[in-house]
């Protein structure tokens, strides 16, 4: 064999090393980061089932009843005009 034919069977055989060296990196990002994502709905769901019936329901808005206090809307004496539709 010549030299020129031993540089091209290991160039060859490096790049085919790289290849699948790339492929297997991808899988492995790919897999470690969907059983990341896993973990973190796994730990809320046991937020939320340990804490279920002891905390209290903090469901409410308390500006659902809020005063109208705003002079603006009352200080308007043209509010009942009927505009002229020409």
């Amino acid at each position: 064999m010549t030299q020129k034919t031993i540089i091209i069977i290991a160039a060859s055989v490096l790049a085919a090393i790289l290849i699948i060296a790339a492929i297997g990196g991808y899988l492995y990002w790919a897999n470690s980061k969907k059983t990341r994502m896993d973990g973190l709905n796994t730990a809320e769901d046991i937020t939320n089932s340990a804490t279920k019936g002891v905390l209290p329901s903090i469901q409410t808005n308390p500006l659902e009843n809020k005063p109208d206090v705003n002079p603006a809307d009352k200080a308007n004496p043209f509010a009942n005009i009927r505009i002229n539709p020409f």
